[in-house]
């Protein structure tokens, strides 16, 4: 009766909740203006953040958080989408990739985007995690939905990812297919761009004759391009003719670099110079790369004028990498000319430029650790923000669930699921109350039976013990009658005092065992011996055993196979404990066998001994059931011949 007064007070305060919940939802249909402007702050917060792009990373990720912040408790998937996508832009150009791919990934959770799932994949060619851009990129296969260019940029993509596995059919394959779309839809700026990397492919395994041909093909397509574009194909492909060896070629292509930069404007040489990195294109990096030319065909005298425009040139762009490295080269190329002085005099300028290339890199480091400072700072204030709006879309959501469910029900449905409701309740405490009766039986009847076992205690181990006193009385032994008798009085009156327990502790039931052992043995002295070995490791504390379970075993190991032995057997006891929670009992006797045993019995015995052990294993069953205990007995010849017998008793400790 509890429950069910339980269950209609919480349908009372349902029904009392509604109300409330109506009156959020009127409140929040009010706000559809104030929804309007904040879309319109969030675009202009965005347009600001991609105008900050390329210009100044805090500004732009601060206008990002402020679109973010004006999306709370909308369901505006979409808006929030594209705010972490770029987001994720902004990180990944300014080299934070692995925030760029945890945003994006963000961005595809809150929508799925085609174009957001390409960017992920590119982001994870650029981090070199290839088999992850794969999982991204192959569903995109597939999709028809995506445009000539974005298919391209696809096919491109998967071919990095393959040549980074070493995969290199695989990589041309996707690349051949980019190269056929960009040819038909003609997409200019593809065609040089899969020509170069298809011919990487070839140059990685050492096909030069095809990697030649496709870079040739490249810097024709990107002479069809900007300027800017041409010039960093030529340096590329000079790049690959350096490891050729074709250092005429080399020196020859990188002039023409150098006459088209000298062409380009100023601020768009900067731009070009494509100005920082180890593969960047600059004046000085050119021309320190026609000196390394010609430094390998030993052509000092050649190569000393392009060292020195390179040191100057790196001087004044402040390019103290390069200056560096021309530096020390000229050096070099002095002492093997044999000019010690120059060299030394260069070589003291070197010390120099690495000593403020030394202070510069401390500089970048200490505003890279700021930096990085900050963008956690960032990361986290928009994590919280994406919490605080994802909680309250909840809410929002969650109101609008319950109008939804309060609008579609009617009085009938209401009656009918208070009627299933009280019907349940009423089955579930049927079967309840049932299961706990028939629990409670099943409990009486096993608790019934157990004391039914245990009382069924060998009677011939009582009336052979009488037997045994009145012997020693008839012999006018009356010392050891006294002696016998005192031993079987503790005995019996040890068995009847845990007679109504289930289980005692191993200890207790061990001296129990001992004292049935002693007094078996005084009545046969001349047919066995025994021992009783209890390893130190057992904790007889922890564990507990039904009482006089081991008896039975025992009894029968004296009486039905040493008993008949014509010469002196051996009967043990070991209790050994296997792991923390499993004891192992063995009883062990060199009789004279089971088989022998049941041949020498008259057909009253058989069916007293067959009792007996079925009495055990119904005691065993009931107590593993009752108490979700383990206990497990195995009885198996001592030898091959038949002769002596093993009982391996196993008991663990239930929960």
């Amino acid at each position: 009766m509890i429950r069910l007064t339980n269950t209609g007070f919480l349908i009372a305060v349902f029904l009392l909740s509604v109300s409330p919940v109506f009156a959020q939802v009127q409140s929040s249909t009010k706000k559809t203006d104030n929804r309007e402007e904040g879309l319109t702050l969030y675009r202009a917060y965005l347009d600001s953040a991609k105008t900050y792009k390329t210009k100044d990373f805090q500004k732009s990720i601060d206008y990002i958080a402020r679109s973010i912040s004006e999306l709370d408790s909308r369901d505006n998937r979409r808006e929030l989408a594209s705010s972490l996508a770029l987001l994720a832009e902004v990180y990944g150009y300014y080299g934070q990739s692995d925030l760029a791919i945890a945003n994006y990934r963000d961005a595809l959770q809150a929508r799925y985007s085609p174009a957001t799932t390409l960017a992920l994949g590119k982001a994870y060619v650029r981090n070199r995690q290839w088999e992850e851009a794969l999982a991204v990129l192959e569903p995109l296969e597939d999709d028809s939905s995506l445009a000539p260019y974005s298919r391209v940029e696809v096919y491109e993509a998967m071919g990095e990812a393959h040549a980074g596995l070493g995969g290199v059919d695989k990589a041309l394959a996707f690349f051949r297919q980019g190269l056929t779309i960009a040819t038909k839809n003609q997409i200019g700026p593809k065609i040089p761009d899969l020509n170069s990397k298809i011919a990487d492919t070839y140059a990685s395994v050492n096909r030069l004759k095809e990697a030649n041909a496709y870079y040739n093909n490249s810097l024709m397509e990107a002479e069809k391009q900007a300027p800017q574009r041409a010039v960093r194909e030529k340096e590329k492909v000079a790049d690959f003719l350096n490891k050729s060896n074709r250092f005429d070629d080399e020196i020859k292509l990188r002039k023409s670099s150098l006459k088209a930069l000298d062409a380009l404007p100023a601020p768009t040489r900067q731009e070009t110079g494509i100005v920082s990195g180890q593969d960047s294109v600059s004046r000085q990096r050119i021309n320190y790369k026609i000196a390394n030319a010609y430094i390998a065909q030993d052509q000092y005298d050649e190569a000393i004028p392009f060292l020195e425009r390179s040191i100057a040139e790196a001087g004044m762009e402040e390019d103290l990498v390069v200056q560096k490295d021309a530096t020390r080269e000229l050096s070099e190329v002095y002492r093997r000319q044999g000019d010690f002085t120059k060299a030394l005099e260069t070589y003291q300028k070197y010390v120099a430029v690495v000593d403020t290339l030394y202070a510069r890199k401390e500089q970048e480091i200490s505003r890279a650790a700021r930096l990085n400072r900050e963008i956690a700072s960032i990361q986290n204030r928009i994590s919280g923000l994406e919490q605080e709006r994802e909680l309250s879309q909840s809410k929002y959501d969650l109101a609008l669930a319950e109008q939804r469910l309060t609008e579609e029900s009617n009085k009938r449905q209401l009656w009918i699921i208070y009627s299933l409701l009280f019907g349940m309740l009423f089955m579930s405490l049927a079967a309840f109350f049932f299961y706990r009766s028939t629990q409670k039986q099943k409990l009486a009847n096993h608790l019934l039976a157990l004391k039914s076992l245990r009382s069924q205690m060998n009677p011939h181990f009582i009336f052979n013990a009488l037997n045994s006193v009145n012997n020693y009385i008839s012999n006018h032994d009356e010392r050891s009658a006294n002696r016998y008798l005192s031993d079987f009085s503790k005995l019996m009156r040890t068995v009847l005092e845990h007679s109504e327990e289930d289980f005692i502790g191993l200890s207790k039931e061990v001296e129990l065992l001992e004292l049935y052992l002693k007094l078996e043995h005084s009545r046969f002295p001349d047919k066995f011996d025994y021992r009783v070995e209890v390893d130190p490791s057992v904790d007889k504390e922890a564990f507990k055993i039904p009482p006089m379970l081991l008896q039975p075993y025992l009894e029968n190991a004296i009486w039905h196979g040493l008993r008949y032995r014509e010469t002196k057997g051996e009967l043990s006891l070991r209790i050994s404990q296997k792991e923390e929670n499993v004891l192992e009992i063995c009883i062990e006797d060199n009789g004279i066998g089971r088989k022998r045993s049941a041949e020498l019995k008259t057909p009253h015995q058989r069916k007293q001994r067959s009792t007996a052990m079925r009495n055990i294993q119904e005691r065993i069953a009931i107590l593993n059931d009752m108490y979700k205990t383990h206990i497990k007995v195995r009885v198996q010849d001592l030898d091959e011949k038949g002769t002596g017998t093993r009982v391996l008793l196993t008991l663990i400790k239930g929960e």
